[in-house]
């Protein structure tokens, strides 16, 4: 996998980060942190601030070919990195949400990053749009629109692990579900389902080593592909505190375009082939408060094509204040 394919799943993953719940819930409710991958809706009420730093290690630890056959990987890449959510309510159904990342990469024969990078930026805009009303069956109906800003470095690079953005604006969208059901016994049930697509509104100027695979003397452009993801999360609790979650996504994306000359002065014009993957996320949350708790889990692909199969152990803590 490339350092380009590992940046986007470090940026991606977190637009689909679980966080505070789209509602209020009085203490004697179910406690919530919100699954690993689910995206959360809008903060619950204006001036509300939610906080969630999430530390995560992704190690690639197989590959998937064209027809989806696994072959073993030599060197797989390993990642470790560091995203905060940071989600301010602007009003009691409108959100602000940011997430910033760094990461320090590492891949057997193709050496490590030169520091601590900070990869693109998120930024999105939630607005919930349909309230629940649970005694109706009327789930809360969210939808984010937002752009990733290319603020992670992509060309001219020292380093190929450097490569940690795709120097392109990139158009973001997502509606979410959101549902709650009382079971016996006094359990709970929430079921989140979402779909989210995403396309590169620029191109980026590329030079030399990029993170689009070219290499020194390279001149031209690069354009990420069109990609999404649909998915659901289950969160049952055994009680107030504790909750256990699951998230089943699929992911897709289309290959990136790169055009140009390379050092030799032959025309380059060619499209990486598409890729997708199917990815389960189990994870147990405990919160000792409404407004804190923390999640913990690992994220792990197990089918697809074109891509590595990850492993992706992580932690958080949800902050609300």
């Amino acid at each position: 996998m490339t350092a380009l394919v590992a940046t986007l799943i470090a940026v991606l993953l977190p637009m689909s980060a679980g966080a505070a719940d789209a509602v209020p819930l009085p203490r004697d409710e179910q406690w919530y942190t919100g699954s690993l991958i689910s995206p959360s809706g809008p903060q619950f009420k204006a001036g509300v601030l939610g906080l969630e730093p999430y530390l995560t290690y992704n190690q690639a630890v197989d590959y998937l070919g064209s027809h989806g056959a696994s072959a073993p990987m030599e060197s797989g890449q390993r990642t470790i990195s560091n995203s905060t959510m940071i989600k301010y309510g602007l009003t009691d159904h409108v959100s602000i949400q940011l997430f910033p990342a760094i990461s320090y990469g590492w891949k057997r024969h193709d050496g490590n990053s030169s520091g601590l990078k900070f990869g693109d930026l998120p930024v999105d805009f939630l607005w919930r749009f349909l309230d629940p009303d649970p005694k109706r069956y009327i789930p809360v109906l969210s939808l984010f629109v937002g752009m990733l800003m290319p603020t992670g470095d992509y060309t001219n690079l020292g380093r190929s692990q450097d490569g940690i953005g795709n120097g392109a604006y990139v158009f973001r969208t997502a509606l979410v579900e959101q549902s709650t059901y009382q079971l016996p016994h006094d359990y709970t049930l929430r079921l989140r389902m979402w779909g989210t697509f995403r396309r590169a509104v620029s191109s980026a100027q590329l030079a030399n080593l990029t993170s689009y695979g070219t290499t020194k003397g390279f001149v031209g452009r690069g354009r990420p592909g069109m990609s999404g993801q649909t998915g659901f999360s289950l969160e049952f609790g055994f009680n107030q505190r504790l909750v256990l979650a699951v998230d089943m996504v699929r992911d897709w994306a289309n290959g990136a375009r790169v055009w140009g000359y390379d050092g030799k002065g032959r025309r380059i014009d060619r499209i990486s082939a598409s890729s997708g993957d199917w990815m389960v996320a189990p994870a147990l949350e405990y919160s000792w408060s409404p407004r804190f708790g923390v999640v913990a889990g690992a994220s792990a692909f197990f089918a697809g094509h074109n891509t590595s199969l990850n492993v992706a152990p992580q932690i958080a803590v949800n902050m609300m204040f």
